[in-house]
């Protein structure tokens, strides 16, 4: 589950306690297996014996669960042994809590309200002319505030190939996973969440062509 998007398995892991995540937005390589691998190790051989690895559903197209569970338990051999499980739908939560119920209800009506405003705001002489650019909206949360926010605007924040924001907001809490796996690291707080090689100039229509 999750798609590209690597929100799931960072905060699940923060709330976890995971020793990594390994999520598309942050790309890794097999350097950063083997020093997760060897961390692990040696927090085996402490009081704290027991371990957590997360994978986003399409984190690397090489390296797979399957090939991360067969590297941690070829070289943990004598240290610990390894399990792997993916969970599939059961992360969509099952059964609505009062809280989603709650937030769903309040939502729908926003919803309705913004569709009853734009119908009298459109409608002239027997038809509906919504040819504005706030015509097409998605409603979501930024700063705890319920907001309208129209799509032509979205569209310059959007990865449409992978279905991500160009920036994520919550890549800055990565690094306090580390922190809390007792790995040697510290917190810097000046990373903006960009990603790279996502967010880099391309050209615009109106440049020449080189």
């Amino acid at each position: 589950m999750g798609g590209y998007c690597g929100y799931l398995a960072s905060v699940g892991g923060l709330a976890a306690g995971a020793d990594a995540a390994y999520i598309y937005e942050e790309p890794f390589d097999i350097r950063d297996l083997q020093a997760n691998v060897e961390h692990l190790t040696a927090k085996m051989k402490t009081s704290i014996q027991r371990g957590l690895v997360l994978r986003n559903e399409n984190s690397s197209e090489n390296y797979t669960t399957d090939f991360i569970y067969q590297l941690y338990s070829e070289e943990g051999r004598g240290v610990f042994d390894c399990r792997k499980n993916v969970l599939g739908h059961m992360q969509q939560g099952g059964a609505p809590s009062p809280f989603d119920r709650n937030f769903g209800t309040k939502i729908a009506a926003k919803a309705m309200q913004w569709i009853s405003r734009k119908l009298k705001e459109s409608y002239k002489q027997g038809k509906v002319f919504a040819n504005s650019e706030d015509s097409a909206c998605l409603l979501g949360m930024r700063r705890r505030a319920l907001l309208f926010q129209p799509v032509n605007q979205l569209k310059d924040e959007t990865d449409f190939i992978h279905r991500i924001p160009k920036e994520q907001w919550w890549l800055k809490l990565r690094p306090l996973m580390k922190i809390l796996a007792k790995y040697k690291t510290s917190y810097d707080v000046s990373d903006s969440g960009q990603l790279e090689h996502l967010v880099r100039n391309r050209p615009k229509e109106s440049d020449p062509a080189i």
